[in-house]
C-alpha cells in the first residue's frame, strides 16, 4: 500500500487529522502527519515563518524514508504541498488536493481568493490581521461557520478552540512551479458544502490545473471531522489510483 504523508492547512496542525489516521492505516497504508512551523505544538519564531519554510518541513518528513509518498494537502495545505512538491519532485508519487488551494505560477492563496469564483468565502470576510509579523484570526463561531458547520456541535466547539492563530506570510506568498512538480500526478477531493473554499473557485482551480481524477463529497470544508469515513474511502481510492481519470 502507499505512504501518506497529510498536511493540515491554516489555524489547524497535525490533530485535525485523528479520525482519518487509523482508518487508513487500517487499510494497510503507512500514514504520517506533521504540524507545520507555527502550527499545531510547533513553537517556530513567527518572524521565520513563510511559504518556503513550510515546504522545507515537508520536504524533511518526506526524506525520513526513502519511499515516495502521496503527499495530501488540506486547505492552505494545498500551497503548502505545492511548494513542498516543486522543492522536491523526486520524493512524491502524487498529491492530492482536499478542499485546497491549488496555485499555478506565481498566485497566492489570497490571491486566489479573490477571484471572481471566491466570492462570499466566509474567511476573508471575517478574519483579523494584526501585528507586525501579522497573525490571522478567527472567532469561534466564525471557524465554525467558516471550517466546521456541518461536524457534530461538540466536535466543532473543540475544534475551533484548539486552532492557533494563523502567520498571515505564507497566505500572501506566491507558489514558485518547478518543472518537476508539473510531472507529478495531481487529484482533487472536492468539497461541494465548503464555505472557505468556495466550491465554485475549486472548480475553477481543478480545470485551470488539469487535476484528475476528482472525487466529490457533499460536506462542509473540513470533511475529516465531519465526515471522516467519506474522507477515508476517497483517500484511499486516490492513493490506491482506483479512481478513472
Amino acid at each position: 500500500m502507499a505512504r501518506i504523508v497529510l498536511v493540515h492547512g491554516a489555524w489547524g496542525g497535525a490533530w485535525m487529522w485523528e479520525k482519518v489516521v487509523g482508518p487508513l492505516e487500517a487499510a494497510g497504508h503507512t500514514v504520517e502527519t506533521l504540524d507545520l512551523p507555527g502550527a499545531g505544538n510547533d513553537r517556530t519564531p513567527l518572524e521565520e515563518i513563510n511559504l518556503d519554510l513550510y515546504a522545507e518541513r515537508i520536504c524533511d518528513v518526506l526524506g525520513e524514508s526513502p519511499q515516495q509518498a502521496v503527499l495530501v494537502g488540506h486547505s492552505m495545505g494545498g500551497m503548502a504541498v505545492t511548494q513542498a512538491a516543486s522543492r522536491c519532485p523526486g520524493r512524491v508519487a502524487s498529491l492530492i488536493y482536499i478542499a485546497a488551494f491549488l496555485p499555478g505560477e506565481g498566485q497566492s492563496l489570497v490571491g486566489l481568493t479573490e477571484l471572481p469564483e471566491g466570492k462570499g468565502d466566509h474567511v476573508q470576510k471575517t478574519m483579523v490581521v494584526s501585528g507586525e509579523p501579522p497573525l490571522a484570526e478567527l472567532s469561534e463561531e466564525d471557524s465554525i461557520i467558516a471550517f466546521y458547520n456541518l461536524a457534530a456541535a461538540d466536535v466543532a466547539r473543540w475544534a475551533a478552540r484548539t486552532q492557533r492563530p494563523q502567520p498571515a506570510i505564507p497566505m500572501l506568498e506566491g507558489a514558485k512551479l518547478s518543472e518537476g512538480y508539473e510531472n507529478i500526478p495531481r487529484s482533487y477531493i472536492h468539497t461541494t458544502r465548503d464555505q472557505a473554499n468556495m466550491p465554485a473557485l475549486q472548480r475553477r482551480m481543478m480545470k485551470e490545473r488539469g487535476v484528475s481524477p476528482v472525487i466529490e463529497l457533499e460536506t462542509d470544508h473540513t470533511p475529516h471531522l465531519s465526515a471522516p469515513e467519506q474522507l477515508v474511502s476517497a483517500i484511499d481510492q486516490l492513493a490506491r489510483q482506483e479512481v478513472p481519470a
